[in-house]
């Protein structure tokens, strides 16, 4: 046997191992690690990944967008497959801007836009086929859900869980009324047990979001391996970055809490084996909505998700731009450690579902976050709440388009609306990390009270889909803030994808210029290019002195932002509200990578 092999199904037995340690199953651990390694054609093809390896460079940006954000329409009725829609915009107006797209669950569904899985085999025929989603994938790295915790109430598989048929009828998380069900961290308000009845009679599904979101039961490995099926046909269709969805609700045991449990990060472990072998640039990003240090542990040690998403950012930085301190993202920054080498932060401050609260718990006072919750409120936004153990609520998420979140401070709109936007963006841009933006931010779309009322779900209201001859018109009006953003934020992009500094895991050290002017220093992993990056995150005028920078004086000084030379490294600058600065400094005696 080839020794790679043997290494290879050594480890997965031993991850299984742990998994399902002290069950009884129905088949045992070699069969298992037989299973896995042909459903996934590990057998035929394989190969060896190298640790510590970076998958990604400072040319890396992620576009976040659902299937049809951009619909083309003639009188009234969509006219071209959305899909094919999004393939022309993304190679006409983001070249340069973007590699990578995560296209939001592009599967048929039943709620939740995408959230609740009918098929994973199927491209929902709204949008387009699978020849689209490769046409996307022949040009950008692509990003795909792997709706991994639970499916649609109207998918086959429940359908059969519904009859008592195999394989459905073992594939779902049932529990109790009378359980110890009092620990369940939920994310959600709504009952956790679904009471459904079957032709075994009646059953309690488990449902942590909604009753038409079941949960799977991955203590039945024909799970694992239904989902090892779906991970290799997205493989065989070009997908080579997984978002795992909601991963952290994966294991359930009564009388726990039913989050982060040590199975779900040894499934996560698993998945990653099973895929770095089959692909080795493939990436794994863990999706979990959870305090800053629980979110932390998904790095696992370098051996779990390549990426986390950084939740607490949104969060922190609105809270910065809101009351014009910056002193609570520093701290947090600074607390930070920085990534391992083959594992990054992916960074966003915009997404599709709204602004996560649960990330910023014991990072933000509570005073501080109550005033970000109602200055939203006043700015158009919704609140989305989730149940506490004891059976009260508490605020989970905020739901509003970013744009709008920005239109002010805790003192109400301003002027200042489109330069706090492209400030924050720039922040995150700046930062240790992947960027992922979202498809309108880069639009700077507004609340969409419209989808809101329509579907009278909170996450609607930043949900818009654009009539491509609209959003185009708008675009090509120089005047419009929709142009003057995109235009502002594609050149951001442009130039940091240029500099070695900006790699995801180049080094990263908060600067100490006070709490109304934020600053960061980035060094190449050569060491060759320095940026120091510094932004006025008030509405009012503020003085920086070179001089607090420790510039080197033999070395040059660029303004990326102008792309000019600064000849005085110990002058005085007056930023502008909002104002944004990216300083570089290179040793031009070393050649450059």
């Amino acid at each position: 046997m080839n020794e790679s092999l043997q290494a290879l199904e050594q480890k997965l037995q031993h991850q299984l191992s742990v998994i399902y340690d002290g069950m009884t199953l129905a088949v045992t651990l070699p069969q298992l690690v037989d299973e896995l390694l042909r459903v996934m054609r590990l057998t035929e093809v394989m190969t060896t990944p190298q640790p510590f390896t970076n998958h990604w460079s400072e040319r890396d940006a992620v576009l976040i967008t659902y299937g049809d954000s951009i619909e083309r329409k003639q009188d009234g009725v969509v006219c071209e497959a959305p899909l094919h829609t999004l393939k022309r915009v993304l190679d006409r107006d983001f070249a340069g801007a973007i590699n990578s797209v995560h296209i939001l669950p592009f599967y048929p569904y039943s709620s939740d836009d995408g959230f609740a899985v009918m098929n994973y085999a199927e491209v929902n025929e709204a949008l387009g086929d699978w020849a689209d989603i490769q046409a996307i994938a022949s040009e950008y790295r692509l990003m795909a859900d792997l709706v991994i915790n639970h499916c649609s109430s109207r998918s086959l598989w429940f359908d059969q869980f519904i009859q008592d048929q195999a394989p459905g009828n073992a594939l779902f998380k049932t529990a109790l009324p009378s359980d110890d069900l009092t620990q369940v961290v939920r994310p959600r308000t709504s009952p956790l047990l679904r009471a459904t009845q079957t032709a075994a009679g009646e059953r309690f599904v488990w449902c942590t979001f909604s009753h038409d979101q079941v949960d799977f039961d991955f203590g039945n490995p024909d799970v694992l391996l239904e989902f090892a099926r779906i991970i290799r046909l997205y493989l065989d269709h070009g997908v080579t970055l997984f978002r795992l969805d909601a991963v952290a609700f994966l294991w359930k045991e009564v009388a726990t809490p039913c989050i982060n449990l040590p199975q779900t990060h040894e499934i996560i472990r698993l998945l990653r084996t099973l895929i770095e072998h089959a692909c080795p640039d493939a990436v794994i990003i863990t999706e979990t909505n959870i305090p800053n240090q629980e979110n932390l542990t998904y790095f696992g040690n370098a051996n779990e998700a390549h990426c986390i998403y950084n939740f607490s950012l949104p969060p922190l930085l609105l809270n910065t731009l809101l009351t014009g301190n910056c002193q609570y993202l520093k701290q947090w920054l600074m607390s930070m450690p920085p990534s391992q080498a083959g594992t990054a932060y992916f960074n966003f401050i915009a997404s599709h579902d709204g602004i996560g609260l649960r990330p910023a718990e014991g990072l933000l006072t509570e005073g501080e976050l109550s005033d970000l919750i109602q200055t939203m409120m006043r700015f158009g936004g919704k609140v989305s709440l989730r149940m506490n153990s004891d059976g009260s609520t508490r605020p989970y998420e905020v739901n509003i388009a970013l744009f709008d979140a920005l239109q002010g401070t805790h003192l109400g709109p301003d002027q200042w609306q489109v330069e706090r936007f492209l400030c924050a963006h720039a922040i995150m841009l700046s930062m240790e990390g992947i960027p992922g933006i979202y498809l309108h931010s880069f639009f700077a779309t507004g609340n969409d009270y419209e989808r809101f009322e329509h579907t009278q779900h909170n996450r609607s209201i930043n949900r818009h889909r654009w009539d491509y001859d609209m959003l185009m018109s708008a675009l090509g009006d120089s005047q419009h803030h929709h142009a003057q953003v995109f235009t502002r934020m594609k050149s951001l992009l442009a130039i940091r994808s240029a500099q070695p500094a900006f790699h995801p895991n180049a080094a990263q050290f908060v600067l100490q210029l006070g709490d109304t002017v934020f600053g960061l220093w980035r060094q190449s992993l050569d060491r060759h290019q320095s940026i120091f990056c510094v932004y006025n995150i008030s509405d009012q005028p503020q003085i920086l002195s070179l001089s607090e920078l420790n510039l080197r004086d033999d070395l040059p000084l660029q303004d990326l932002m102008t792309a000019t030379a600064i000849e005085n490294v110990t002058c005085e600058w007056l930023l502008q509200p909002y104002q944004m600065v990216w300083m570089s400094q290179q040793d031009v005696t070393s050649e450059m990578p």
